[in-house]
């Protein structure tokens, strides 16, 4: 699987890259024909605080699956998007089964 983190607005330090491709290559344990992670993260501001946007994308054989999320820090949005994915990654390689 390739990632592609993208930080938009702002550079994201090499720790905080290497959180997010860690979680995201244990997707493959769940379904291995993942072939691209593209990750955007954002900052928004919303009134005094600024929050953290996760977006991700994942290319699988046929399709397209997204997850976002938003909280105060980077790690906590990644981990709650990547657990959406994780379901949607289920559900689609159940549907694949099916066929």
């Amino acid at each position: 699987m390739r990632i592609n983190i993208n930080a938009i607005h702002f550079s994201a330090d090499r720790k905080l890259k290497e959180f997010i491709t860690n979680r995201l290559e244990k997707l493959e344990k769940y379904f291995g024909n993942i072939i691209e992670a593209t990750v955007t993260l954002k900052l928004e501001n919303s009134g005094k605080i600024k929050d953290k946007v996760v977006e991700i994308q994942l290319n699988v054989p046929g399709n397209v699956i997204f997850g976002t999320s938003t909280h105060k820090k980077f790690e906590k949005a990644a981990d709650e998007a990547i657990s959406g994915l994780r379901r949607q990654v289920l559900k689609y390689k159940d549907r694949r089964r099916s066929r």
